[in-house]
């Protein structure tokens, strides 16, 4: 069983009922659910058989306790997060347009959630397999510092590290910020990417520019999701592995991307061949966007399994 440790923030989301809905006006909100990145990989992941902890910090209130009820039902170990008794937990407010695309108001960096720290790297660290990180956790200078300890710290063990760049917009206009995920992502085993973002980071023209770049200087699997048209496997003297995408009813596609992550990386890590891994991590991606709620369409393996047998006999 691999022993994986993500660190990032914790948090609740508020989903507009209606597409389109104003967020300038009184209106519907539904909720709240259990979210933040790097805890919906963990939950995905500790789903699919691997031993995960994350480190974090929820506020002493209902919405910390949501989701902590929710990560320990899943059998994520919460070790190191914190309760803060002075400050609450974070909440996303998420709207959809009818083009499809997705808003965000996240009441995040000043809130407990943002003030996560994984303070012993001694004993964090301590019979790791892989620390998994996300850019979307670089929303402010502690939160910075607090990914780059935990990234020297598994490089100076020898711990692998997985990286998902996940950028939000305004990250790209900080230096600073850019600066760091350039380094962790040059320093990176494993790079979990959506497209565009690595182009972003790297300036090369394509995907599989950026992943013959990073592949070059010694990671040794790079995956590019690209939503509900499948995703991508990179690995060092191989061609390219393409899963297609999966005829699926779109509920809500947030988080979808974190449930392919911790998928991939719980079956990957603990043994399975990359390129089945890619299989199922692309069907957990899928499965998750029928449900309303960033953790609701999380799946176990034993889901996947079924699930993988019956499109198998369809096609």
């Amino acid at each position: 069983m691999a022993k994986l440790l993500c660190i990032g923030e914790i948090l609740v989301e508020m989903v507009a009922e209606q597409v389109d809905q104003s967020r300038r006006e009184p209106g519907h909100w539904i909720g709240p659910f259990p979210s933040g990145a790097p805890a919906i990989l963990a939950d995905q992941a500790a789903l699919c058989g691997a031993e995960v902890s994350l480190v974090g910090t929820v506020g002493a209130d209902e919405f910390g306790e949501s989701c902590l009820a929710r990560l320990r039902a899943s059998g994520v170990g919460l070790d190191h997060v914190r309760v803060d008794e002075h400050g609450t937990t974070s909440v996303a407010f998420v709207k959809y347009s009818v083009a499809g695309s997705r808003s965000f108001i996240f009441h995040l960096a000043e809130s407990a959630s943002g003030r996560f720290r994984l303070n012993d790297l001694d004993a964090g660290l301590r019979g790791v397999d892989c620390v998994h990180l996300m850019g979307s956790s670089a929303f402010s200078t502690g939160a910075v510092d607090a990914i780059v300890d935990v990234f020297d710290g598994a490089a100076a063990r020898g711990i692998r590290v997985s990286f998902d760049p996940n950028i939000r917009p305004e990250m790209l206009t900080r230096t600073e910020y850019v600066q760091a995920l350039r380094r962790i992502l040059g320093g990176a085993q494993l790079v979990l990417a959506s497209e565009g973002e690595l182009q972003a980071l790297l300036g090369e023209q394509s995907d599989s520019a950026c992943a013959a770049q990073l592949t070059a200087g010694g990671a040794e699997v790079v995956v590019i999701k690209r939503g509900a048209r499948g995703a991508t496997l990179f690995l060092p003297g191989h061609d390219e592995v393409n899963v297609p995408g999966l005829a699926v009813d779109e509920v809500d596609p947030t988080g979808a991307g974190d449930c392919f992550g911790g998928t991939f990386l719980a079956l990957y890590l603990g043994g399975m061949e990359a390129s089945e891994a890619l299989r199922y991590a692309n069907l957990a991606g899928a499965m998750a966007v029928e449900q309303r709620g960033p953790m609701s369409g999380n799946r176990s393996i034993a889901d996947l399994r079924a699930a993988a047998r019956q499109t198998s006999r369809r096609h």
